[in-house]
């Protein structure tokens, strides 16, 4: 009579998709879930060969290991987990929202030159003439569960505009308004002050379509002064002053993360 064959554990590296529980996550994931760089980043170092996993060169980017055994190097250097860093900035006009720029242009890095932050990446990104609340994280799952459509975290802005609104801008902000072929919408919309020639008003968006603030009042033929977000979720910018930094507190990021769960859940 023959025995049982017991089954067998995928090895560290393994190809085949291991059971489910532990800490498994395929190698691009792996890298990304450590900390060391964003998912993309890190498909791109395996395909060049310059990941490996045990001291072999891996360079199937769904190749599977497991995290708690894994000795996974690039170039050569273990990869550790990195511990988790939340900041926020108040961004200034006439940055670029990346960390190196081909046209030679000032970015959001450049505020941060007195941190490490080698393995963090903006949340998003703010325009080079938007201001204002801009985080930074290397917890690429944080940061991508804040970008991702199904949450729709609020993001508050307040946008200067060249007159004083109508109700009808304000309304039609709301209802809807085409700008080249797309339906922009805004959750909510106030003026919160007027001047002689200007005035202040508050949007809350849910979604983040390129540059969708200035299009929606340009298609109503109004300029946009300045645009600075004041607030993502419960999180506000508050009295941090313009290209300064610090660190999100522990309930800061609890709460924003609170946001997301419900958001998902809802």
């Amino acid at each position: 009579m023959k025995g049982t064959r017991k089954p067998q554990t995928p090895k560290t590296g393994s190809k085949t998709r291991p059971p489910e529980g532990g800490k498994r996550a395929t190698l691009a994931r792996a890298l990304s879930k450590l900390g060391f760089c964003s998912r993309t980043q890190a498909e791109a170092l395996v395909r060049a060969g310059r990941v490996t996993v045990g001291g072999r060169i891996v360079t199937d980017t769904e190749t599977w290991v497991d995290l708690s055994a894994a000795v996974i190097a690039v170039d050569g250097k273990r990869v550790a987990a990195q511990q988790r860093v939340y900041l926020m900035l108040n961004k200034p006009r006439g940055l670029v929202t990346t960390r190196h720029d081909p046209e030679g242009r000032p970015t959001v890095f450049d505020c941060l030159q007195h941190l490490d932050h080698a393995h963090l990446s903006p949340v998003g990104r703010l325009d080079k003439a938007s201001e204002g609340l801009l985080l930074f994280t290397n917890d690429t799952e944080f940061a991508q569960a804040l970008l991702d459509p199904e949450t729709h975290v609020a993001k508050t802005y307040h946008v200067q505009m060249d007159r004083k609104p109508t109700p009808q801008v304000l309304d039609a902000m709301v209802r809807g308004v085409e700008h080249d072929g797309e339906l922009l919408r805004a959750t909510a919309v106030r003026a919160v002050r007027e001047g002689d020639r200007n005035s202040w008003i508050e949007v809350v968006l849910d979604e983040g379509r390129n540059r969708q603030i200035r299009r929606m009042l340009e298609a109503q033929g109004i300029e946009c002064l300045r645009l600075v977000r004041v607030s993502i979720g419960d999180l506000a910018l508050g009295d941090l002053e313009k290209g300064a930094v610090r660190a999100l507190t522990e309930e800061e990021v609890a709460g924003l993360r609170r946001r997301i769960a419900a958001r998902r859940a809802g």
